[in-house]
């Protein structure tokens, strides 16, 4: 059976069945209604639950992970959206597996998997909940119980696995705090020892050259990105979509990448008025961009370096801040022999080594590409915010690689 033929959906949802009601504690696309998606990865061992999330449509798929537990029961990393859709997939597997025992939070920093985690466990209220050491809260450092994080049952993973209920199954490596001045990052890398799964949450992604299923169950982003101007309509072909996705990445990798130029606000003010389609669906005709004849080429940067990626905000503006405690969890992920990782973002099972694993982090060592092209030329302007903000004292100053 392939993996296509795994994947599940609610039958016909209803307009209740992928309501988010709690969207406005991070109010980003597309905000009160979620649709979910379930995988299969390893037969009757993982699964993983997908949905989107974005900004002005430049969506990408958010992934939790569900793993079937020896003794019985099942263990879930970075919760999603629990709507009504997602909770029936879920259950389907409670009733086959038995209940959700333990929840992972694998991040400290991540506002849109630390959102879903009181939500998902008020669903299920006989599971423990496990948190990343040093959870912080912005604008106030909140306690975990006051954003909804379960009294009693919510714990911090201590600094091996064996002090853990289900360490007789999981190893887990923390990456040491990384201290940014105005915030913090952490990431709780788990391996699934008997399927060789490691789990990620953002540290590493990977493209897929297709638009991933669950971005294809909303056309709306992807038509929207594939034009070239306001006026111009846009069929839904594969090419077009194909077309929509690629610009999608570029933009929630680089931001404003290279190859792309923002239009002066009174031209496409006017051009919106000759917009065939002027809805809220097509931003009322606004389409400010404007992609230069090469733009492609910036997507193929994407895959240059092979398929394991360090998203670009990540290499300028944290890991960097922190190479040697970097490149200390990497050597201890790099241990396990995983055959592939699941991250929380992009693609995703992606088949791996350790190898390729610690080489997606060769930037951190000294005379290594970290002025590659792709770092160089598309994350330019992601260069300029780390300049501007070691300038505006707001962030430390990035540290010498290794």
């Amino acid at each position: 059976m392939t993996l296509k033929e795994r994947v599940t959906t609610a039958t016909q949802p209803s307009a209740a069945d992928v309501a988010w009601r709690f969207w406005f504690t991070l109010p980003i696309y597309p905000y009160g209604r979620r649709r979910t998606l379930r995988r299969e990865v390893v037969a009757g061992e993982l699964w993983v639950f997908e949905q989107v999330q974005g900004i002005f449509y430049v969506v990408v798929p958010i992934r939790m992970t569900v793993v079937r537990l020896a003794a019985g029961g099942l263990l879930v990393y970075a919760p999603v959206a629990p709507t009504g859709e997602c909770l029936q997939l879920v259950k389907e597997l409670v009733a086959l597996h038995g209940d959700v025992r333990y929840i992972i939070l694998p991040t400290i920093s991540g506002l849109e998997h630390k959102v879903f985690v009181g939500p998902f466990a008020r669903a299920f209220p006989q599971a423990q909940v496990w948190v990343a050491p040093d959870q912080w809260s912005f604008p106030v450092n909140l306690p975990l119980s006051w954003l909804g994080f379960p009294r009693g049952r919510t714990h911090v993973l201590p600094p091996d696995s064996s002090g853990t209920p289900f360490g007789d199954e999981f190893d887990y490596a923390i990456l040491e705090t990384i201290d940014l001045g105005p915030g913090q990052f952490a990431e709780v890398a788990m391996f699934h020892r008997r399927s060789r799964t490691l789990l990620l949450t953002d540290s590493i992604v990977a493209i897929p050259s297709q638009p991933p299923e669950i971005v294809q169950l909303e056309l709306d982003p992807l038509l929207f990105h594939a034009r070239d101007r306001a006026n111009q309509i846009i069929p839904d072909t594969p090419a077009n979509r194909q077309r929509g996705w690629q610009r999608i990445c570029l933009f929630a990798l680089y931001f404003q990448p290279s190859i792309l130029k923002i239009r002066k606000w009174s031209d496409t003010w006017r051009e919106s008025f000759t917009a065939p389609l002027r809805s809220r669906q097509t931003y009322f005709g606004i389409y400010p961009f404007e992609w230069q004849a090469d733009w492609q080429q910036g997507f193929v940067n994407l895959q240059a370096d092979g398929r394991l990626l360090v998203a670009p905000i990540l290499e300028t503006l944290i890991l960097n801040r922190a190479p040697r405690q970097t490149i200390a969890w990497v050597d201890r992920v790099a241990q396990w022999d995983f055959e592939r990782i699941i991250p929380c973002h992009f693609d995703a099972p992606i088949s791996t080594t350790p190898e390729d694993f610690r080489s997606a982090f060769d930037f951190l060592k000294s005379g290594d590409a970290a002025d590659s092209p792709r770092s160089a030329v598309d994350a330019a302007l992601v260069r300029e915010i780390d300049r501007q903000l070691v300038k505006w004292r707001i962030i430390f100053p990035p540290r010498d690689r290794i």
